[in-house]
């Protein structure tokens, strides 16, 4: 019997694995390297383990995960009306592709059966991270009667990230991060216009606020700020927030001129007979403006005083209706704190119903994760709670039903100190069209 080449190549890879792991990981170990970190690693040795491991196991997984199909019935009839079920007779596995590898781990594609749908594909695929011992393995059905698997060999979140990617030309579009799967983690605020920050203290939320602020300071855009605090956090920023409310008094007064701002700007809209900012002339295009909130659940909580509550229920249905009606007019909103839920108020969960863009970052219980990606998808919640308090700025970031694991840059003082002597621009809060080159917020009055 002839022996198929790709077995050959296989044993090939095989053998130099085993050299490798034999002879060259002693000899860097001594001098204080680790051929687990780099990238020859994977192709000499865990890619055709891999590729092993997965034609190996590949018919025992499709038997106990219902991927195998019968062209025999699994019912019999017997008598006259008694039907039995069993396990269907000679069952076949679907038919794999070559895994073709990645820097990171592998794809290999399946082509389904007829009368097969991805769900049960989407179903197995833990079953699948334990059968080939990857980090993780992704599902999706890039066409019809096809299932595409990527496995992740690694956590490729751990150790040092690639540098910050160079600012994109595209306005509103900040690179924030890196995603597990190798690209760039961006918060387009043009795709998404509102997002949703949670965790716990400590677990990443001002460093993924920090990045977004770095990665929108070179763009004409306008960040106003509201902390709580005492502007513990997004004071550090210096002059580059056109204004910084530190209190509650504070915030109201900011989200009313806000509200403000997008009823002139839909009175400009309006006029010129467009349904969006992004459809006037650019000379007639006001500034866009990112309302970042950090600590979302000072602007609601109360003593149970009349003025208290007037406060929190002013707060609530400003960031309401700036959620409802600023995306088309350029007034976009990020709400950070370590859980937002129904216990803070009755408007906070219409508030978290418009923020489309979510992040979760490592949360002590389960239901703050339940409150931010619950309504995205059921498999974020959960990997989501895996988070360790050593993985410091990994976060489950889910927008539009899809969801991947993620990593915020780092901020340096040195970035911090940059940011704060950047001034900001022109002021987003416009009397008309025409002034949106000559007021400062402020001047108006």
């Amino acid at each position: 019997m002839r022996v198929p080449v790709i077995v050959w190549v296989l044993l090939g890879l095989a053998v130099v694995g085993w050299l490798t792991r034999r002879w060259w990981e002693p000899r860097l170990a001594a001098r204080g390297l680790s051929l687990a970190e780099l990238p020859v690693r994977w192709w000499l040795v865990g890619y055709p383990q891999t590729v092993w491991r997965i034609y190996t196991t590949w018919r025992r997984v499709c038997l106990l995960n219902n991927l195998a199909v019968s062209d025999r019935s699994h019912q019999r009839l017997i008598g006259k009306d008694t039907v039995v079920q069993g396990q269907a007779l000679k069952p076949k596995s679907p038919r794999l592709s070559w895994p073709v590898p990645t820097p990171s781990g592998l794809r290999v594609g399946v082509l389904m059966y007829p009368g097969q749908t991805p769900s049960p594909y989407y179903a197995a695929s833990r079953a699948l991270e334990h059968a080939w011992r990857v980090h993780t393995v992704k599902v999706t059905s890039p066409r019809r009667g096809h299932v595409l698997i990527t496995a992740t060999a690694r956590d490729p979140l751990t150790g040092e990230l690639p540098a910050v990617q160079p600012a994109t030309d595209q306005l509103l579009a900040a690179d924030v991060g890196w995603c597990e799967d190798g690209v760039g983690f961006v918060i387009d605020f043009r795709r998404i216009p509102h997002w949703l920050i949670t965790g716990a203290t400590q677990s990443g939320k001002s460093t993924l606020l920090g990045a977004l602020v770095r990665a929108l300071n070179p763009q004409a855009v306008a960040l106003v700020g509201i902390d709580c605090k005492g502007g513990m956090e997004l004071a550090l920023y210096g002059g580059r927030f056109t204004r910084l409310a530190t209190s509650r008094a504070e915030a109201i007064e900011v989200l009313t001129r806000i509200v403000g701002e997008i009823q002139e700007r839909t009175r400009v809209c309006r006029t010129a007979r467009v349904r969006s900012v992004w459809e006037l002339p650019e000379r007639q295009r006001p500034v866009p403006l990112v309302l970042i909130v950090d600590e979302l659940a000072e602007l609601y909580l109360n003593d149970g005083s009349r003025r208290a509550r007037h406060e929190a229920d002013t707060c609530g249905t400003l960031l309401l209706r700036i959620a409802q009606l600023g995306a088309a007019l350029g007034v976009h909103l990020v709400a950070a704190g370590q859980r937002v839920g129904s216990d803070l108020g009755p408007r906070v969960t219409a508030l978290r119903a418009q923020l489309g863009g979510r992040v979760a970052h490592r949360a002590h219980d389960e239901a703050s994760a339940e409150m931010t990606l619950g309504d995205i998808h059921a498999d974020a919640v959960v990997v989501a709670q895996s988070i360790t308090e050593d993985e410091q700025g990994v976060a489950v970031i889910a927008m539009q039903g899809r969801w991947t694991r993620a990593r915020s840059h780092l901020i340096t003082s040195e970035d911090i100190a940059e940011i704060a002597a950047t001034l900001p621009p022109l002021n987003p809060l416009l009397s008309g069209p025409e002034s949106a080159a000559t007021t400062k917020w402020g001047d108006e009055e």
